[in-house]
């Protein structure tokens, strides 16, 4: 697994989220845009890594960011996920089908256990890969580091 280096372009998508809506990173030219990869839904260390997002949902707004959930689960399961959490204003993509395409192009797909890394990827406003953070999977990642990362690069 060797991720994506920074500076590099980002590569587009198409997924599905928790809301049934077509998610494309072209969409959001002009913004950043958070892509913050969890294995998998329904476990612990995830749950509290998408209510981070939630709660910090207005903060991301302010510093012109789009955080998405992203997850190789299945889109029906991130929408019962995101009504149990209560998950509202953040979209969860499912990189389902093909399964971990969007993961790979991002070079944090593991092919041994079919789930991504735990990871966070922040995109510039010109679609370029600003930042790269890999996690142990057991690790939940900082959102205030997080957030300082995208409050430096304003």
């Amino acid at each position: 697994m060797t991720p994506i280096t920074i500076g590099a372009d980002a590569p587009d998508f198409k997924a599905k989220d928790n809301k049934k809506q077509d998610i494309k990173l072209s969409d959001f030219k002009g913004k950043k845009v958070l892509l913050s990869w969890h294995p998998l839904a329904w476990t612990p260390v995830c749950t509290d890594q998408m209510r981070a997002l939630e709660t910090n949902f207005e903060k991301f707004q302010n510093l012109n960011t789009v955080p998405l959930g992203f997850s190789v689960d299945s889109q029906p399961c991130k929408e019962a996920w995101a009504t149990v959490l209560q998950i509202k204003k953040v979209s969860l993509p499912s990189d389902f089908w093909p399964h971990g395409k969007i993961a790979s192009d991002y070079g944090i797909f593991d092919e041994t256990k079919g789930i991504s890394a735990r990871a966070n990827i922040i995109i510039n406003e010109d679609g370029k890969v600003q930042w790269i953070k890999v996690y142990p999977s057991e690790q939940l990642p900082d959102i205030n580091e997080v957030l300082q990362v995208l409050s430096n690069n304003q």
